[in-house]
């Protein structure tokens, strides 16, 4: 067979609910000199049934169907399984507009010195409605203006929206697993040291929003993994050697100092994941919410923390509310 100009990688776990209009925006691309990989990582529901019948009526699609591993290890497997030196990347709940794959590829050949492209998005939310965006930035165009945007915390591609060369992500050892739910960050921050990554100011994909998707159920280990993901990135910056390059898992919060070989380091990372997760609903309602007062105990920053305790309140969380408010008290009171 010859070789495909693009290698669409699409990873499934109980994605029945939006998954035919993402493949059917996939199948529906202005360019189609591409073969689309998707992985069904162990669905319990009628997601193998679905692209099994796609498969079937569409022979670019590569179907692979097997038992959970989780979305690291499924990316990693289509990287590998990838015939095209072009990967494009997308989720089961998003949809890509018709001439998404046109834009990007146009950019890489026209821009060899970048490995990654995006785009800007659409924020859609559960039923496809148009999203309004309050106080969110699109994300930057050049590489210039990502590095800036790493700087300061900033977004840099939407995942599903991107499409990479694949032997650079393969030279960069493709996806870290202690990673999990923000793979993409780390992925991201490693290459901005080895190539150029940039944006189309295009909204070429509709992002879905949703209390089911993984950033709302794993909020507080994504703000985690983020913050431990821009230290890694500094400790490259400076010369020194990553330690979170070989892990299968981060360690715990408390275990960073130890893992870095320095002090300060747990202190930072619970700072900046407690600062961030004060406008976040799960993550007040898990694990998320000890964290933020354990960083007061500890005589964090108190920054908005009185509006947080009325955010609890709107959260339908009063006695989270009651023991933040004490919280506060106790330490000002120290």
């Amino acid at each position: 067979m010859p070789t495909p100009a693009i290698s669409v990688a699409m990873s499934v776990y109980n994605g029945e609910r939006f998954l035919a209009l993402a493949i059917e925006s996939v199948l529906a691309q202005d360019f189609t000199d591409f073969e689309f990989l998707i992985v069904d990582d162990g669905s319990t529901d009628a997601s193998p049934q679905i692209i099994s019948v796609y498969a079937e009526t569409d022979s670019r699609i590569r179907p692979i169907l097997r038992e959970n591993r989780g979305l690291i290890a499924s990316l990693n497997e289509m990287i590998e399984l990838a015939r095209a030196p072009i990967v494009a990347r997308m989720d089961a709940d998003d949809i890509c507009r018709h001439d998404r794959f046109s834009k990007q590829i146009a950019f890489l050949r026209d821009h060899p010195e970048y490995g990654v492209v995006g785009s800007w998005s659409e924020d859609i939310g559960e039923h496809g409605e148009p999203l309004i965006r309050t106080g969110m930035a699109d994300h930057p165009l050049t590489h210039e203006e990502l590095l800036q945007a790493i700087e300061v915390g900033g977004q840099l591609i939407c995942h599903p929206a991107a499409m990479y060369r694949r032997d650079i992500v393969r030279s960069v050892g493709g996806y870290h697993a202690a990673f999990r739910h923000c793979e993409d960050l780390d992925l991201w921050l490693r290459l901005a040291s080895v190539t150029r990554l940039g944006n189309i100011p295009e909204r070429l994909l509709r992002y879905r929003r949703y209390p089911g998707q993984v950033s709302s159920r794993h909020a507080t280990e994504q703000q985690i993994g983020t913050a431990v993901a821009q230290a890694a990135w500094r400790e490259r910056k400076a010369g020194r050697p990553d330690p979170t390059e070989t892990l299968d898992r981060l360690p715990p919060i408390d275990g960073l100092d130890t893992l870095f070989g320095r002090s300060g380091i747990a202190h930072q990372v619970r700072e900046q994941v407690a600062l961030g997760l004060r406008y976040s609903a799960s993550a007040m309602r898990d694990e998320g919410f000890d964290l933020l007062v354990t960083h007061l105990r500890e005589g964090g920053r108190r920054d908005g923390m009185w509006r947080t305790v009325a955010r609890l309140l709107r959260f339908g969380e009063p006695m989270r509310a009651l023991r933040l408010a004490a919280t506060l008290t106790t330490s000002n009171a120290a």
